[in-house]
């Protein structure tokens, strides 16, 4: 009688689809790591093409625009004889450029130049580009106060420049609180007192003996300024102060 022969048969197919089983999870895994980088990244390049996008458009679209320069000479009275022979003050009237987003002029820088000098002035009120505040202002007085208060201070005159608000329909512009709207007309009083015009008594119709401002606009100099704001670009007037004649008032832009 001849034994059974049990056949045992090789069959690695469950051997095989577990491994590729194995191989198809960490596929997901791979995937699914891969994709939440790939959303990580993607989130955080759209939140800095936003803010770029933003930056660049108030660069482009916010800034001031200079609608007029006057300069003023100091005097004792009207006559020619008792006259500064120099430019000491000048009144800057600014407006906003169409399309314009708001500007806080407590944040905006102006430099002057007379060629020889350069004065790096900031709002009356801002308290941190040198430390402290110009010594004396007051943001409830009078901008002829402040004025006075300019021209007369003890390093004044070549750090700070003061406001006065010429149109303010939404009264947005306060002397604490200088911000400029669309529509807003605001004049900006820059000191250029020179050394030889510190014994006059008066300016802008007003009693002020004023301090060397380290600045001479004398007939002929070319002055150049520039207002940068916090955002926007950069607002640049040049000219060249003419012969003075018995004129207290002078146009010196456009």
């Amino acid at each position: 009688m001849k034994a059974n022969k049990h056949l045992m048969m090789n069959n690695d197919r469950a051997q095989a689809g577990i491994g590729t089983l194995i191989i198809f999870i960490a596929m997901v895994l791979v995937a699914a790591v891969a994709a939440a980088v790939l959303i990580q990244t993607s989130g955080v390049l759209q939140e800095k093409a936003q803010a770029t996008g933003k930056q660049a458009t108030e660069e482009v679209s916010s800034n001031l625009m200079i609608k007029s320069i006057e300069g003023i000479r100091a005097n004792n009275d009207t006559t020619a004889a008792n006259m500064s022979d120099t430019v000491d003050l000048l009144k800057v009237t600014v407006a906003l450029n169409i399309g314009s987003s708001q500007i806080d002029l407590n944040q905006a820088v102006i430099t002057i130049t007379d060629g020889l000098t350069t004065n790096d002035l900031v709002y009356a009120n801002n308290d941190k580009t040198y430390g402290a505040a110009m010594t004396g202002f007051d943001a409830t007085a009078t901008s002829a106060a402040n004025m006075i208060t300019l021209v007369q201070g003890t390093d004044t005159a070549d750090r700070y420049f003061v406001l006065e608000q010429m149109r303010d329909e939404d009264d947005s512009f306060t002397q604490a609180t200088p911000i400029m709207n669309q529509g807003d007309l605001v004049n900006i009083y820059i000191s250029t007192v020179s050394s030889t015009a510190t014994a006059y008594t008066d300016l802008d119709d007003e009693t002020a003996t004023g301090l060397d401002s380290g600045l001479s606009l004398t007939p002929r100099s070319n002055v150049n300024i520039i207002i940068t704001p916090e955002s926007g670009s950069s607002t640049t007037a040049g000219f060249t102060t003419p012969t003075f004649s018995i004129a207290k008032s002078l146009a010196l832009w456009p």
